[in-house]
């Protein structure tokens, strides 16, 4: 670690110096002038190991970069003496805001194309669930296949052990299976209200299993989001009683589904940081390998469960086959079944295309941010969501009314995305969206 936390002396000429990227760190770049003392800051956090640097203008103390991450700060000296010109970070800030644009989009179309998707197969949306979990695994090793040809992703990314593909699998398949029975219980209205407990649990999970640390004004921001989407989704739907109806036991189980879930993408998270210290380069996994393997995995554990999905369907496991065998002939609309099927197969394939461009979108927010970050920016989509099927879209018929609290929520939800993004002047040396434990 000499060669990159060694001082250089202040007999050293002036001008401009770059230093090669270590191995084990991702995407992170060095600058020296002895106009101005170097000053390197990390964004995101660390599993293990990384590398340690110093910082002339703190008091000399050593910090962690994480593995790939990304410099809030780098700074570039002119040659002619000119001012500071702070680049690496509004790059970072730029990509980071057109992931999370790009999410929003496609999380509120990801829900309006699933409600119309079940326009034609209202009577099979089981069907369409197990079409959209095995149609991915093909798609994404589809993917992965291409761009492994291409070079993008390694040998050695395909030979990282499986075990944590595993473990998401395993925990999107039971997330998939509690949600359903308590779905299959409680009112829509209550469902995304307790939706909410998601973010909860990424907050906590990343704070014990990625030492990460929030400042206030992120946790005040959370809260704010958290109940500007319980302000615009209860409001004039009898919030007070629509938990009572459902019962303590299915509010509950779903709020373990959403624990699951929150789980899964912390996971995710772990293994892009860990991938960065093992594989050569200090370069990070792929994304379509955890995409790929993840949905294989899960796909397998969806199997094992089947005989339990249907019966939460009300679909005796006997009967299983004819039901898929029906539901495929009005997803194609084809044949004597396809009565009352209109807008098959176009919308559910839209559906599906919209849900894998938005997974896809998901992840790779998560790799470049973080777990809470991407989702603060699915959250986002619920409003949004909200306001367009007060819109006349086809298919759908009359047109929903906004919830008379809708205009309410949505400011206290944007403030809270605001506050949480908000940086204070003197917290310019700590990551904008979360800091690491050493």
């Amino acid at each position: 670690m000499a060669s990159l936390c060694r001082r250089l002396s202040a007999a050293a000429p002036a001008g401009h110096f770059r230093f090669h990227r270590p191995a084990g760190i991702c995407a992170v770049r060095y600058g020296y002038s002895v106009r101005r003392p170097m000053r390197l800051v990390a964004a995101g956090t660390t599993v293990g190991g990384g590398a340690w640097v110093t910082s002339d203008d703190v008091g000399g103390r050593e910090e962690k970069v994480g593995p790939c991450s990304y410099a809030v700060e780098d700074r570039r000296v002119a040659e002619d003496g000119g001012s500071d010109a702070v680049v690496g970070s509004r790059n970072r800030v730029v990509e980071v805001a057109a992931a999370a644009v790009a999410t929003v989009v496609l999380g509120v179309g990801n829900r309006v194309l699933y409600k119309l998707a079940l326009v034609p197969l209202k009577h099979y949306p089981f069907f369409l669930a197990q079409l959209a979990t095995f149609g991915y695994v093909i798609v994404y090793f589809a993917i992965l296949y291409i761009r492994h040809h291409a070079g993008i992703v390694t040998d050695e990314m395909l030979d990282a052990p499986k075990a944590p593909f595993i473990v998401v699998g395993l925990l999107e398949a039971l997330a998939a299976a509690t949600g359903m029975a308590a779905g299959a219980i409680l009112s829509g209205a209550s469902i995304p209200i307790l939706s909410q407990t998601f973010l909860v649990w990424q907050i906590l999970l990343s704070i014990i299993f990625l030492g990460r640390r929030y400042k206030v004004n992120q946790l005040l921001g959370c809260f704010l989001v958290t109940i500007g989407v319980v302000v615009t989704v209860a409001s004039g739907a009898g919030a007070g009683n629509l938990l009572k109806e459902g019962g303590m036991f299915w509010s509950l189980l779903m709020i373990v589904s959403f624990f699951l879930q929150a789980a899964d993408t912390v996971l995710k998270e772990i293994i892009f940081l860990d991938s960065s210290r093992k594989l050569k380069g200090g370069c990070c996994m792929d994304l379509f390998v955890v995409n790929s393997y993840g949905s294989a995995f899960q796909a397998l554990f969806v199997c094992l469960l089947l005989p339990f999905l249907s019966k939460l369907w009300g679909i005796p496991f006997s009967q299983l086959p004819n039901y898929l065998k029906d539901g495929a002939a009005c997803f194609l609309n084809f044949g004597t079944l396809s009565s009352g099927c209109d807008g098959a197969p176009l919308l559910p394939l839209l559906f599906i295309i919209v849900n894998i461009g938005f997974n896809i979108a998901l992840l790779h927010l998560l790799k470049i941010s973080s777990a809470v970050v991407s989702c603060l920016a699915s959250t986002f989509s619920v409003p949004i969501s909200i306001y367009v099927f007060t819109m006349p879209l086809p298919y759908l018929g009359v047109a929903s009314s906004l919830p008379t609290g809708f205009m309410a929520g949505a400011i206290i939800l944007i403030l809270g995305l605001l506050i949480y993004a908000w940086t204070p002047s003197n917290g310019s040396s700590s990551a904008s969206f979360s800091t690491s434990s050493t």
